[in-house]
């Protein structure tokens, strides 16, 4: 075979190679990876299934009455915090299909695409009955303009518990906990996130 013959058919030969190469790598550098594509939003591992908390608190020591329901944007969540004056003891917070008042049973009309029912085990009443806690039933925390959240209305105190409907945009991972204080109060807090 002739010298510059041979030399194109080896050229060719490596473009042809170098080409299949280029063919398999350059789209995994330029597709992101599957563990990539999976990575939720902000982080955000939560799930979207029931959560439920039962606090302890010692004998004799009283648990505390919800004082107010407030409501905050943040970058990755909306969040919801129950005040409570004293230790709760817990919570529990599931996606239904209606938000039921507490007592009656009754369903509460709560905006947006899913809804939480959030029932803090604490009430909003002293020992004497007297109401700790009157909010706006249909508005209990202005959320216009909020990402998630849709409408926070109120499904009754009764039988040392108070529960709450949490309207958002869609069933979207959340999570729930408490913190204490501040002083010797406690706050149950639920973040929704804004996506999965």
């Amino acid at each position: 075979m002739d010298t510059a013959v041979h030399r194109v058919v080896t050229a060719r030969s490596q473009v042809t190679r170098l080409l299949a190469v280029l063919a398999l790598v350059l789209p995994a550098l330029l597709l992101p990876s599957s563990a990539q594509a999976a990575t939720p939003h902000c982080g955000i591992y939560w799930g979207s299934l029931a959560k439920s908390s039962s606090a302890t608190v010692p004998r004799g020591v009283p648990t505390g009455d919800v004082t107010n329901v407030r409501t905050g944007r943040h970058a990755c969540y909306d969040r919801l915090v129950i005040d409570v004056d004293g230790a709760s003891h817990g919570f529990s917070v599931r996606y239904v299909d209606k938000v039921r008042g507490d007592a009656s049973g009754l369903v509460i009309p709560t905006a947006g695409g899913a809804r939480l029912q959030i029932v803090a085990k604490a009430p909003a009443y002293d020992d004497d009955g007297n109401p700790t806690f009157l909010p706006n039933r249909a508005r209990v925390s202005d959320v216009t303009g909020y990402r998630t959240f849709r409408q926070v209305t109120w499904a009754d105190t009764f039988e040392g518990q108070t529960s709450l409907g949490l309207g958002v945009r869609a069933r979207l991972p959340f999570r729930v906990f408490t913190l204490a204080g501040p002083g010797s109060g406690s706050r149950i807090v639920v973040d929704v996130a804004h996506r999965w």
